[in-house]
């Protein structure tokens, strides 16, 4: 079975790309990979630190891999957080603390129209592809949870949808998410 190294540290993204790409490619984590460190996320486009990161492996490694990168777009904050949206509270924030500020800037707001978009960079031989997912939603007053999903999921709610991302089992969000889509376009690829 091909291997594909997954750029990233982010366990709950290795779960939902396994589970995604399950039987088509065997997914090593960067630790499985013998990989440590930071990787650079230094681009200001979701396909720029996409790119970088995917590079980062491919330079120490040569062996084909992918890297995603994520952006939570709110139109009432003209598309912020964006590509600041893991680190949108400061450089070692969390997801709380996240969501606490994002909260606190659409506080009094009645548009929450939002979306989350993840481009995916695959390299293979060398050569970069990209594949992109788009869900379309809106950010909710408070945090929406059951115990799932993770970054901005308990305050998003995609449209067609009366929960967040953090409510839906893990199937259920794989199929209609920003990063679930962006991998089913991988995944064609891959099967082609």
């Amino acid at each position: 079975m091909k291997r594909l190294i997954f750029a990233t540290n982010n366990k709950h993204k290795v779960e939902e790309v396994r589970a995604a790409l399950d039987g088509l490619v065997e997914v090593v984590t960067l630790a499985e990979a013998g990989l440590h460190g930071e990787i650079p996320e230094t681009a200001d486009t979701l396909q720029g630190n996409a790119l970088q990161k995917a590079q980062w492996v491919w330079e120490r490694t040569h062996t084909d891999c992918f890297a995603d990168d994520t952006g939570l777009e709110v139109d009432a904050l003209d598309g912020a957080p964006g590509v600041y949206s893991a680190r949108y509270a400061g450089e070692h924030c969390s997801f709380d603390d996240n969501i606490d500020k994002l909260l606190q800037a659409l506080d009094g707001e009645t548009n929450r129209r939002a979306d989350f978009r993840t481009v995916i960079c695959l390299i293979e031989g060398g050569e970069a592809k990209y594949f992109e997912g788009r869900v379309d939603g809106q950010i909710l007053t408070e945090r929406h949870s059951n115990g799932e999903g993770f970054g901005y999921d308990p305050v998003f709610m995609p449209d067609r949808f009366a929960v967040s991302f953090a409510e839906m089992p893990l199937d259920v969000k794989n199929s209609i998410s920003h990063r679930g889509l962006a991998v089913k376009r991988l995944a064609e690829y891959l099967k082609a």
